[in-house]
């Protein structure tokens, strides 16, 4: 029973959490936002205190239910290795073996070190929660769109408007192969030996084991049923328990249950650990360092998370997306400054919250957001403006972001922050180039920012140039993504390293 209702669970948080980065339309978060923000690392780095601490509750009254229900990695782990289980000779596939201590906290000092020293690409590549929302958002979201397209094709040849045509595109190559290598490695570790990836990889997971280790419910055999037949071990995806000592590694253990539901004999309970079996089970010979070791850990921890919560990150400078959404030959401008969106507050800011779930690249209507290739902040989220601008009325980036990089706006609040401003190129203008008259980023400028005036005060019938008001410039986009002049825009945005109100 206590399986079936943790499967029941774990689909429909998994399916929720799918759905968001499938959703184009932005519908769905209406509805399902909050399993965004309800993932471990988006709230520790949003500082949602009430999430952390619930979080951290739930692992010490029932262990990692947060890996085996919650965490969308983890549940597609888990699927990858039911389908394997379903082969012939494979459904008591597993077996026993020692914890990867060093290779565990060795990953999780690297990964704390990496959100204090601001790179943030090994943070994105090692955070659950990122991890398979770019594996959705690049491999699994074009085919989603894909078959979208398909029904609004059909719709429209039945005088149907049910369904909408949406632009199917590459936003980073490299995003994409990251992505891609990503689910491989993941998948064959699911497949071959079920949550390997979780308990020896997974920073989350190792914290959240540690913690687990305390926790007061747990999976515990009464070795006077236990008739050694090995079957739990064998159905362990964790590789935790050792069934000839009758113990449980509850560090890695992630309560799914399985073991429960294959003893033939009642040997495993899911309760409350005795303190006698606890006592029973410390006489057994340990380690004679253990206790220094899990001294070490608790101080460790201790500080990990006092470093996690009050880190300040430095700024670093990127570079935009390599010129791979180009659109007729328009190539990206050479920013100094990279733009980031709305209610980022500052490129700082930005760096130190973002994870590159890649979830604002989602829903974005007009195609601005997109990976950055830059090393130092590799798939974290940034703006160009070659598909598409960003258009005051709309929010939807700050309303989804689960980790606080993108803070929520209202539509009056985004329409007067300026996250950079326009510089016209005097060399690349049409009315000088070519003679024609233009006007285009002035007549769509949604501030007002841009004026034409004629290029020679002494001559009234000379060409009109644009002149930008950098004050009431918001950095939206639209004179750049709307200026004909090709192969480089007339008129480009230089973003700021810190957003301020106009």
């Amino acid at each position: 029973m206590l399986r079936k209702i943790r499967q029941t669970l774990a689909v429909l948080f998994f399916t929720a959490i799918t759905l968001l980065f499938l959703d184009f339309t932005g519908t769905v978060h209406w509805w399902l936002g909050w399993t965004a923000k309800i993932q471990f690392l988006p709230a520790v780095l949003a500082l949602n205190v009430g999430v952390i601490l619930l979080l951290v509750v739930l692992t010490f009254l029932f262990g990692r239910i947060y890996c085996s229900v919650i965490c969308p990695l983890g549940v597609m782990q888990d699927i990858v290795s039911r389908i394997s289980g379903t082969r012939k000779k494979k459904k008591f596939r597993f077996s026993y073996s020692p914890e990867k201590k060093v290779l565990r906290y060795g990953v999780l000092v690297v990964f704390v070190l990496a959100i204090v020293a601001g790179i943030g690409s090994l943070v994105a590549l090692l955070s659950p929660y990122s991890s398979y929302g770019r594996i959705v958002q690049n491999l699994f979201a074009p085919i989603y769109q894909g078959g979208n397209n398909g029904l609004a094709y059909l719709a429209e040849r039945a005088d149907s408007y049910a369904f909408y045509e949406t632009e199917v595109w590459m936003r980073s190559l490299p995003t994409f192969v990251i992505a891609a290598i990503t689910f491989i490695i993941i998948a064959v570790l699911a497949w071959r030996n079920g949550r390997t990836y979780c308990n020896t990889i997974c920073p989350v997971g190792t914290v959240l084991g540690f913690l687990s280790r305390f926790s007061l419910m747990k999976p515990v055999i009464d070795t006077e049923k236990c008739k050694n037949c090995s079957l739990c071990t064998r159905k362990c995806k964790a590789a935790c328990i050792d069934y000839s000592n009758h113990r449980i590694d509850y560090s890695r253990c992630v309560a799914c249950m399985d073991c429960i539901d294959v003893c033939k004999h009642g040997a495993i309970r899911y309760r409350m650990r005795s303190k006698k079996k606890a006592a029973s089970l410390s006489e057994r010979p340990q380690n004679p360092d253990q206790k220094q070791i899990d001294a070490a850990r608790r101080s460790f921890l201790s500080a990990t998370a006092l470093i996690v919560g009050t880190a300040t990150l430095k700024a670093q400078e990127k570079k935009v997306d390599g010129g791979l959404a180009v659109i007729e030959d328009k190539k990206i401008p050479d920013r100094k400054t990279a733009i980031v969106p709305p209610g980022a507050q500052s490129a700082r800011n930005f760096a130190q919250h973002c994870t590159a779930c890649q979830l604002c690249v989602s829903v974005c209507p007009n195609s601005v957001l997109r990976p950055s290739t830059d090393l130092m902040k590799l798939m974290q989220p940034e703006m160009s403006y070659e598909r598409g601008y960003c258009r005051p009325e709309c929010n939807k980036c700050a309303s989804v972001c689960p980790t606080g990089a993108i803070s929520p706006l209202t539509i009056a609040d985004k329409s007067a922050i300026q996250i950079g401003h326009a510089v016209w190129v005097r060399k690349n203008c049409i009315p000088l180039t070519d003679g024609v008259e233009c006007g285009n980023c002035a007549r769509h400028c949604p501030t007002g920012a841009i004026q034409m005036v004629v290029s020679d005060a002494a001559n009234p019938d000379s060409p009109k140039i644009p002149v930008v008001d950098t004050e009431r410039c918001i950095g939206c986009g639209a004179c750049e993504n709307l200026c004909p002049a090709r192969p480089f825009s007339a008129i480009y945005v230089e973003g700021h390293e810190v957003h301020r109100t106009v």
